[in-house]
């Protein structure tokens, strides 16, 4: 009998070892675990946030009935437009829309322009006071918004600029964020490019416009974005500014007919028709956007 055979021999041959192949596939299996619990606790996360928005929006072609249904119903089984034709009968829709497209895409276009001119000139001119300059800018960055409405409507009041558009869109013309956005998306653009552009006898002016605009289009997607965004929800300065119910914009418009029991009739399907329409706009600038604002948040400070 041999060695190899007897009873309580100890065998020699080598052990088999796992192969690259098979280490790897053992240290995909966590990444992949992980990836997938990301991507639920993600998912869940998404569901959470967007269940008030999916809410407002399949409620706004509910009937009264499925409205105060118990329990809730999610899907509309009887999809009306009743909720957007009664709110368009007791509601002067088109002006207050209308009101609010001139305002934001003002406010916006004005952001753009000043914005990207001081950031430029804080990134790419030398001049004197040019840090203290920005670090007005960043502290301006850190005083809230309210508190400037006292001081912005007593200036708008000695300017006689109340009840109109000009009182809506000069205190928001330029704005902190998008100067500080501006400038540091300018510090990517390298200064030999400018310098060059200047050998050749380019002028400041349309280094700036013919340069410098079309190298940062992200940063302008971003900031047309979020001023946009902003000035289209803009409800306490218009409601400030604004006696005149012709002057008002859609958010206050719509807040006004709320509390105002002989118009809203506590109908809550013309409200949620109501916020259905303030929404949209922004939903379809944003998904216009996207791909320059995701680009313009990723590469926003890097030099």
């Amino acid at each position: 009998m041999s060695a190899t055979n007897a009873p309580g021999a100890v065998s020699t041959a080598p052990s088999k070892k796992p192969g690259n192949a098979e280490r790897k596939d053992r240290a995909r299996q966590p990444r992949s675990l992980k990836r997938i619990a990301v991507y639920v606790l993600l998912s869940l996360g998404l569901l959470i946030m967007s269940a008030p928005f999916l809410w407002m929006a399949l409620s706004a072609f509910k009937t009264s009935s499925e409205l105060t249904a118990s329990p809730p119903v999610w899907i509309p089984t009887e999809w009306t437009l009743e909720n957007f034709r009664d709110l368009l009968d007791k509601l002067d829709l088109p002006l207050y829309f209308m009101n609010s497209v001139i305002v934001a895409v003002l406010v916006t276009v004005s952001n753009l322009v000043f914005c990207s001119m001081l950031g430029y000139a804080l990134a790419k001119l030398r001049f004197a006071g040019r840090n203290k300059i920005f670090g007005l800018v960043l502290g301006a960055l850190m005083v809230p918004g309210n508190l400037m409405l006292l001081p912005l409507f007593v200036l708008m009041s000695k300017l006689q600029l109340i009840d109109s558009y000009a009182g809506l869109v000069l205190p928001f013309a330029a704005g902190a964020f998008g100067v500080f956005l501006m400038r540091q998306f300018m510090q990517s653009i390298p200064d030999e490019l400018l310098e060059a552009a200047r050998m050749d006898g380019a002028g400041e002016w349309y280094i700036f416009w013919r340069i410098v605009m079309p190298l940062v289009k992200p940063a302008l997607a971003t900031l047309s974005i979020f001023t946009f965004l902003g000035s289209w929800n803009n409800f306490v300065w218009p409601l400030i500014a604004t006696n005149d119910p012709d002057k008002y914009t859609l958010p206050v418009a719509l807040a006004t007919f709320a509390t105002d029991p002989n118009k809203a009739g506590g109908s809550n399907g013309m409200l949620m028709a109501g916020s259905f329409l303030i929404v949209l706009p922004v939903l379809v600038v944003f998904i216009a956007l996207q791909r320059h604002f995701t680009q313009g948040i990723a590469t926003a400070g890097m030099k």
